[in-house]
């Protein structure tokens, strides 16, 4: 077989197991419970689209992760009252690497963190 072919035919054995790879490729490594700080969306993006294309909505337990892929389903706990809520990740956070998750207004209130307005929690993945 020459060159040419035999490289042709490599680049199409890696097109064909990328293409039927499954989509968490990669994504073996459990994601430990960790801890870090959490903040909430103010009002103003009620009504705004997030980052994987839905509308947020103040009132539906979703929240906004760096790096987590949408859908993700994480328990969220509050560590000063040890109360906690489950949301999805639908949106993307900003650049402060010192934020962990953007927690939805009813998610914040869930585990009565509004008043402070940054909290200290930790994150479970839910599988």
């Amino acid at each position: 077989m020459n060159k040419k072919l035999m490289s042709h035919s490599i680049c199409l054995t890696l097109m064909v197991l990328l293409l039927n790879a499954p989509a968490s490729f990669g994504a073996e490594t459990k994601i430990q419970p960790h801890t870090g700080y959490a903040t909430w969306y103010a009002d103003y993006f009620h009504g705004r689209r997030t980052a994987n294309g839905e509308i947020y909505h103040k009132d539906k337990f979703t929240a906004a992760h760096r790096t987590l892929p949408f859908g993700t389903m994480v328990k969220v706990t509050n560590l000063d009252n040890n109360k906690s809520c489950i949301v999805k990740i639908n949106d993307r956070c900003g650049n402060n690497p010192k934020m962990t998750i953007d927690l939805s207004k009813a998610a914040a209130a869930e585990i009565g963190m509004i008043s402070a307005g940054i909290q200290k929690v930790r994150l479970e993945i839910i599988e």
